[in-house]
């Protein structure tokens, strides 16, 4: 294989880096995406069936624009690959008056001229009957957001990819990144095979860490154990016309949720807490403790939902300020990286994957990432 076999060399071949592996193939790079397993899989941050995707947010008004130009993309995406990878249900941001997370929901749109429409929890509850939410607390409503497909959209991902002449080699799993001299680098698979290009990005998730340390940065992320699950539920209380998908902080905590979809029922899990895990130790299974944690809130707030029909553990992969790490590694510009996505990552993978393809073909991204840069965390 010659040295330059490949213009870039992908390192996880997940929500973003599939993107990345996409955006680049379109741009006529010569890709080749690596992943120990066979995406879109259940071992990897996209699994689940569906993500939420809001404009109006809690995290903060400069996510806004990506956010809008991820949707965008997610559109095209959907248009090309002929497949329907956005539900349009609407979501709900609440939280208790004047908290942080709300009135910056309330900010970022009206900074962005969002449309967004705010009422107290008891006007909420009479618009949406299966709610029981706190008389006080302010609810806001985002009519063009909704919920995304995720494993659909990764697989969307990997199949025009490969039709546009990307690689992507299932069940090969990376255990280290090898910069060179003249400005390639190699990815080092488990048999010992390098496979080299002028550009490695590695979009690992909870490998990321450990395959960026050696080249000199660590970089702030810790594994995080989540959990959710799918509850019995009426679709006339339920279902996508009459229940939007939500993010819901109340006395119990950040909880988010779907309505039900291809008749799977209400789903529902924790955003916050969570137990710190090992990158390389395995995930307790879902367990009694984990459904009482979701069903506390459902039995307060959601009192029609039913009985747990299957419960799930995921992951996130966690940066102290909860925002993203998108950069390349201090002097050696040819290896990238994409990580610490905090649990609220997934509906940017569009807009991420392709400002990665841009740093790559054309210097610099149209998407402003400076905001994500891992030098916030350099020790002063």
């Amino acid at each position: 294989m010659n040295a330059t076999a490949f213009d870039a060399v992908i390192v996880g071949a997940g929500s973003m880096g599939m993107a990345a592996g996409y955006y680049l193939s379109r741009a006529g790079q010569r890709v080749v995406l690596l992943d120990p397993d066979d995406p879109p899989h259940g071992g990897a941050s996209h699994h689940g069936h569906t993500r939420l995707i809001r404009h109006a947010y809690g995290e903060g008004a400069a996510y806004v624009p990506l956010a809008l130009r991820a949707h965008e993309l997610w559109f095209d995406l959907e248009r090309l690959a002929h497949t329907k990878l956005f539900e349009r249900t609407g979501i709900i941001n609440a939280a208790p008056e004047g908290h942080p997370f709300i009135a910056e929901v309330q900010r970022s749109a009206s900074q962005y001229g969002l449309g967004l429409q705010c009422m107290d929890g008891a006007q909420a509850n009479q618009r949406w009957p299966a709610w029981q939410l706190p008389a006080d607390h302010a609810v806001c409503f985002e009519a063009d957001a909704g919920v995304l497909y995720c494993e659909k959209a990764v697989g969307a991902f990997r199949r025009l990819a490969t039709a546009q002449g990307a690689v992507v080699r299932a069940n090969t799993a990376v255990t280290r990144i090898d910069p060179h001299p003249d400005g390639t680098a190699s990815a080092i698979t488990a048999t010992g095979e390098a496979i080299t290009g002028r550009h490695v990005i590695v979009c690992a998730g909870k490998r990321t860490r450990a395959l960026i340390a050696p080249l000199g940065l660590d970089l702030p992320v810790t594994r995080v154990r989540k959990i959710y699950g799918w509850f019995d539920a009426d679709p006339h209380l339920f279902g996508p016309r009459l229940f939007p998908g939500f993010a819901v902080l109340t006395e119990l905590g950040m909880h988010y949720g779907f309505p039900s979809l291809e008749g799977r029922g209400l789903k529902a899990g924790v955003h916050d807490g969570g137990q710190p895990v090992p990158a390389d130790a395995g995930l307790a299974p879902f367990g009694a403790k984990d459904l009482a944690d979701i069903e506390v809130f459902l039995r307060k707030h959601l009192p029609g939902s039913g009985n747990l029909q299957t419960g799930e553990t995921c992951e996130y992969d966690m940066t102290p300020d909860e925002h993203f790490i998108v950069d390349s590694v201090p002097g050696l510009a040819q290896v990238h990286f994409a990580t610490g996505f905090s649990g609220h990552g997934f509906k940017f993978s569009t807009a991420i994957g392709e400002a990665l393809a841009q740093r790559i073909t054309q210097g610099g991204s149209t998407s402003r990432l400076s905001h994500f840069s891992s030098r916030r965390f350099a020790k002063t």
